[in-house]
């Protein structure tokens, strides 16, 4: 967990209520997908109102949000812990997004203009010019890596013309930002090398921009599945997940 660094954007014109419950939201999701609060965790606001500087309401807003998005669990009057992970929960999150993102491909590839293009084009150059951090401690080259990442992947399939279908692909993004975060970067960063990234997403990028549907979808499905196989060799199929350390 760290303290409260999300700078201060009131505005006059803006609720103090609102803009402090954006703060507690951003803040508090931000520490959940890069692992700083530790998977099955539970969450007491003295220590949230202690690490982000926040009160009380605020914060319980923010954490009914997040447990609204999957991300925390509300356990009635015991408060919220942060969402438990297991390799099962992991299997099925890829599962479903290999089927909601491929279909979602096919969709802007049938739909999308030159403007679609352009913006695939320039999220995968970002990409390559931020490279995966080496440093388990490295959170802003972290969170910049993982940030042009998800960039690219929404811009493969921005043109698909269903809100819903990018917005249930970005809850799901959010929680396979978790396991990737917490258990590749934060376990052996530097074995993450060994895979090269940039060219399973050049080679999606090239198949898309071909117009070749069906070669897009294939390699955008075993790119899903190849880095959840990754993240489940780091974890170790052998031990089960609720046995293991949890947290960075």
């Amino acid at each position: 967990m760290h303290t409260n660094t999300v700078p201060d954007r009131a505005d006059p014109s803006v609720s103090s209520a609102r803009t402090l419950a954006d703060r507690a939201y951003a803040a508090l999701r931000e520490d959940v997908l890069a692992g700083r609060l530790a998977p099955a965790a539970r969450l007491k606001l003295a220590e949230l109102q202690a690490a982000y500087g926040l009160g009380i309401s605020p914060l319980r807003e923010a954490l009914m949000r997040l447990a609204a998005e999957g991300l925390l669990r509300a356990e009635g009057q015991r408060g919220f812990t942060v969402g438990a992970v297991s390799l099962e929960e992991l299997r099925d999150l890829t599962a479903t997004r290999v089927r909601l993102e491929t279909g979602a491909l096919r969709d802007a590839i049938a739909r999308g203009d030159e403007e679609w293009e352009a913006g695939v084009v320039a999220s995968f150059h970002r990409l390559t010019r931020t490279p995966l951090p080496t440093d388990a401690a490295a959170f802003e080259a972290a969170n910049l890596w993982e940030r042009r990442h998800r960039a690219f992947h929404h811009a493969l399939v921005a043109a698909c013309g269903s809100p819903w279908t990018l917005r249930l692909a970005g809850q799901l993004a959010d929680q396979t930002e978790r396991y990737r975060r917490a258990r590749l970067l934060a376990v052996r960063p530097r074995a993450a090398l060994a895979r090269d990234v940039d060219a399973e997403h050049r080679k999606i990028m090239d198949a898309a921009l071909a117009r070749d549907a069906d070669e897009a979808a294939r390699l955008l499905g075993a790119h899903l599945a190849r880095t959840a196989d990754f993240v489940a060799s780091l974890w170790g199929e052998r031990e089960p997940a609720r046995k293991r350390r949890r947290g960075p």
